[in-house]
């Protein structure tokens, strides 16, 4: 007998979300714009979806404290466009955001881009949240307190908790000013060379805001191995009178064959991270001196059926491979062996290879957090799948 399909619960404000929750029954699974859906663990069947679209907008923007409190349903790239005419954007270029990606989904699934080499990820700039727990328990941080849930920094614990610790409703973020001028310099490079040039950078007076390595090979199984060809990005922010200066500066370092690059070198770093049709696509973190080797040991991953980004200041990568369950295991294995952290962030339909590595040492601290907050599991089951 076919199951019914769940119910879709779409409130608009704080008060229709916790009525929402205390009102349904059974397990709930939390969505917004639908741009990672299939990251992480794989949902189990759910009694109810809550959709977190219909708490969209700003609350309060304060341009002189540089601050702004906003849905968690807002998608960024429509907070960015109406924050510009104050000068003020978020420093925050996941490459998710350009497809709708909203302010609650970027938090809930930690997501982050090249940017993060300077301003950090979204963990850094949320200041306060306003969050609903499984009992219909209103949090908040960074604000007038309701209930201080434990001394929990409720902020900090949705940030990567995938939809499994409570529903996030509003969001108060820092802000920076939109640089005057921005300038990205390229250069052609095999990955273990772009190490070498990025170590470079990092040491002298360069002051990159981004610093990535991107692979040629787009995972469709042409041209040169995803390791052995691809362009360096490095993008500088700074004023009109001294970018120039700067650029010059940055070519001289990285080499004659190093050329001042065009702003869609950002847009084609992204479709490298979103990864190709039929791929499984793992986000990996590690120490960014152990990325270059740990990338071409990986299985899969040091061919041209795969396709790269490499953080090579932020130490995170994505890796676009064939989707072979047993080849993906093994590079969980390998990343937790290396020290890293790995999660499957995207796969053809019907994949069975695993989302997530071996336990992390601090899954008696996650599994106690999801206990306190959630104490019925009713919040995405199976996000976490097979740690808890």
């Amino acid at each position: 007998m076919t199951a019914p399909a769940p119910t879709t619960l779409r409130p608009t404000d704080l008060r229709s979300t916790r009525e929402a929750i205390l009102d349904s029954a059974g397990v709930l699974a939390i969505a917004g714009a639908g741009t990672a859906a299939d990251w992480g663990g794989e949902l189990r069947p759910v009694d109810a979806v809550l959709d977190t679209t219909g708490l969209t907008g700003v609350i309060t923007h304060n341009p002189g404290d540089m601050t702004v409190s906003v849905n968690a349903g807002t998608p960024l790239r429509e907070l960015i466009c109406e924050l510009a005419p104050h000068g003020q954007h978020v420093s925050f270029d996941a490459a998710r955001v350009a497809g709708g990606a909203t302010v609650g989904g970027l938090v809930a699934t930690a997501d982050a881009g090249p940017s993060a080499l300077v301003y950090g990820s979204l963990r850094d700039l949320v200041i306060g949240a306003t969050v609903v727990l499984a009992d219909g328990t209103v949090a908040r941080t960074g604000g007038h307190v309701i209930k201080n849930v434990a001394g929990y920094d409720i902020a900090k614990l949705i940030h990567g908790s995938y939809g499994t610790l409570g529903v996030l409703v509003e969001v108060v973020l820092r802000l920076h000013p939109v640089p005057r001028r921005t300038a990205t310099v390229a250069l052609d490079c095999p990955l273990t060379e772009a190490a070498e040039h990025a170590r470079r950078v990092l040491d002298g007076p360069y002051e990159p805001v981004a610093l990535e390595w991107r692979s040629d090979s787009d995972g469709s199984g042409s041209g040169p191995a995803a390791t052995e060809a691809g362009r360096l990005l490095v993008r500088v922010e700074g004023t009109e009178d001294a970018l120039g200066g700067r650029v010059q500066r940055l070519r001289e370092a990285l080499g004659s064959v190093a050329v001042e690059a065009e702003d869609e070198e950002w847009a084609a770093h992204a479709a490298r991270v979103r990864g190709g049709t039929g791929r499984a696509v793992l986000r990996i973190g590690a120490l960014p001196s152990a990325l270059p080797g740990l990338l071409a040991a990986l299985p899969g991953a040091a061919t041209p059926d795969a396709a790269l980004t490499v953080g090579l200041g932020t130490g995170v990568a994505t890796a676009a491979l064939p989707a072979d369950a047993g080849a993906i295991e093994s590079a969980h294995n390998a990343v937790h062996a290396a020290g890293g952290t790995s999660v499957l962030r995207a796969r053809p339909a019907g994949f069975g290879g695993p989302a997530w590595g071996p336990p992390p040492s601090a899954l008696a601290v996650l599994t106690s957090v999801k206990t306190a907050l959630d104490p019925d599991g009713r919040l995405g089951p199976g996000r976490f799948y097979p740690w808890m």
